[in-house]
C-alpha cells in the first residue's frame, strides 16, 4: 500500500500505535506523514513526524533507542497504523519501558499468567544481553560465559533437591524460581526461546 491510500488527518498525517513485537506491550503513540512513512519503509527504522519540533524524527537517532520494523498494519478504516517493532533500550524519554504509565483506572485482575511471566522475565534477560547494564547480575553471568552459567544451573538444581527434602514449601518455590531464572539465562546464551520450548513440550 502507498501512503496515498491512507485516510490522513487535517495535517496530512496518520497516528501510529507502536507495540513490542515479542510481548505486544503498547510502547507509544506517534504520527507519520508521507515522508516519515517512506523513510520507515526504506530504512527499516521507525520514523515519525514530530509535531512539537515540526520535523522528521527517526526514533532513537539521538538516544540510540531505535525501533526496528517487524510488522506494519493498517486498521479497517485505513486511518491508523499498528507498528510492531524491536525496541532497542526504552521507548519513553523518561526512561520508562512504555509511554503509558500514568494509570487512570485499574480493576483487579490476575497478571501472573505463567507464560506471560516467563516471557517478560526472558525479555528482560535478552535486553540485558543486547544492552548491558552496569551492576547487573545477568550481565555478570553473560560476561563470565557458558561455564559459569552452567555451573549456576547445576547449583540451583541441587538446591531444589535439598529444599524438597525439607518441610518448608516456600523454600522449594524460591529455589525453583532461581533455577528457572538461570535456565532462561542459559536459553538466551544458546539462542533458545520459550516458543521453541513450548512447541517441543506440546509435541511430546
Amino acid at each position: 500500500m502507498k501512503f496515498a491510500d491512507f485516510k490522513t488527518n487535517s495535517d496530512g498525517m496518520i497516528p501510529v500505535v507502536v507495540q513490542d513485537y515479542k510481548t505486544n506491550k503498547v510502547l507509544m503513540l506517534a504520527y507519520m506523514n508521507e515522508e516519515a512513512f517512506n523513510n520507515t519503509i526504506e530504512t527499516g527504522k521507525m520514523t515519525y513526524f514530530s509535531r512539537s519540533r515540526n520535523e522528521l524524527w527517526v526514533k532513537g537517532e539521538t538516544s540510540g533507542h531505535y525501533q526496528y520494523v517487524k510488522e506494519l498494519a493498517m486498521d479497517c478504516d485505513l486511518d491508523t497504523m499498528l507498528a510492531k517493532v524491536r525496541q532497542v533500550g526504552v521507548p519513553c524519554h523518561t526512561g520508562a519501558d512504555t509511554c503509558f504509565f500514568n494509570n487512570l483506572v485499574k480493576k483487579e485482575y490476575d497478571d501472573t499468567n505463567p507464560m506471560k511471566v516467563f516471557e517478560d522475565v526472558f525479555n528482560v534477560i535478552l535486553d540485558r544481553k543486547e544492552n548491558p547494564k552496569e551492576g547487573s547480575y545477568t550481565n555478570y553471568l553473560f560476561d563470565k560465559g557458558i561455564d559459569k552459567i552452567l555451573k549456576k544451573v547445576g547449583e540451583e538444581a541441587t538446591e531444589i533437591v535439598i529444599a524438597a527434602k525439607n518441610s518448608d514449601p516456600q523454600e522449594v518455590k524460591y529455589e525453583i524460581s532461581d533455577f528457572l531464572y538461570h535456565v532462561m539465562v542459559l536459553m538466551a546464551e544458546k539462542g533458545v526461546n520459550w516458543k521453541e520450548i513450548t512447541k517441543e513440550l506440546s509435541r511430546r
